[in-house]
């Protein structure tokens, strides 16, 4: 073979080489985005059977096909269900599963809770609640304690976040609390976490939001909403795909605005039980498409 031959021909299997290794990185990076085969559960939407045996609630949430798990801070249990942080991380390793994140008082050792996180690899501690407020100043004030819980949870390697509810996207002094929230934090420090459900309660559009401050919100509860019924009527959660919230509209715009976790959430039962409602939800995702 000659010599310009050769190097054109191995150039272009180098070509194909190197195209081939491009093509499965965005393989790789695609199905790490695809929300059907790694999506997340709240365990507050199995606050009434977590604590009568969490280790056995868990597994069953793995069989169901979970793959992250966003844990809350129970009153006597913390966020690891009366596990070692370390504990409670062998055993998602065990069940295939992943914690990703917790809701917590972010008033009560805060560092600890940040270290502990930091130990097993989570990714956010999250500000769950914050009321309705009789000032906007009040709301300025508790963003000046995100960048100061987001400064604490930097130093460990890991992020803090904000979860809405409907009060934040009602106008206070003629200004939305979340505006206010989003604007005053350091997005450096302080992500969001997107209750689909209390933004559509409270009359707003999730895609418009997501729009406004892309890159922000990394993280959403999803959650449905009855079919028909007032936007008054708050305690409206059911199971996926049966209600009224357009996820594949709204899911396709959070994905392509920095969206990272998608994480299921349901507060209310009907002719059903929690563990019931969540196998329910686990196999609307899996069947889940953006397209």
């Amino acid at each position: 073979m000659k010599r310009r031959e050769f190097i054109k021909n191995t150039g272009m299997i180098s070509s194909g080489i190197l195209l081939s290794n491009y093509l499965t990185a965005c393989a790789a990076a695609s199905s790490s985005n695809d929300i059907s085969k790694n999506f997340g559960l709240q365990l507050y939407t199995l606050r009434d059977v977590m604590p009568n045996d969490p280790k056995d609630t868990l597994k069953q949430v793995a069989s169901f096909g979970y793959k992250q798990i966003e844990s809350y801070e129970h009153s006597s249990m913390g966020m690891f269900w009366g596990m070692k942080n370390t504990e409670f991380k062998k055993l998602m390793d065990d069940l295939g599963m992943k914690i990703v994140s917790s809701h917590c008082n972010i008033n009560q050792d805060f560092e600890r809770k940040a270290a502990e996180a930091a130990e097993i690899g989570m990714r956010y501690l999250l500000c769950a609640y914050l009321g309705p407020q009789k000032t906007i100043d009040d709301f300025k004030k508790f963003a000046e304690t995100f960048n100061q819980r987001g400064e604490i949870c930097k130093k460990n390697g890991i992020k803090f976040g904000y979860h809405n509810h409907d009060y934040g996207f009602v106008q206070l002094e003629g200004q939305y609390p979340q505006d206010v929230l989003m604007q005053n934090t350091d997005k450096a420090l302080v992500d969001f976490e997107m209750d689909i459900y209390w933004v559509v309660t409270a009359g707003q559009d999730p895609i418009a939001w997501i729009d406004k401050y892309p890159g922000r919100f990394k993280l959403c509860h999803i959650k449905d909403r009855k079919k028909n019924v007032p936007l008054s009527d708050r305690d409206a959660s059911v199971i996926l795909g049966t209600g009224s919230i357009d996820f594949k509209k709204i899911l396709k715009e959070a994905d392509a605005k920095g969206m990272e976790y998608y994480i299921v959430e349901q507060e209310a039962y009907e002719n059903t039980t929690p563990l019931d409602a969540a196998k329910a939800d686990a196999d609307y995702l899996k069947n889940f498409r953006l397209s």
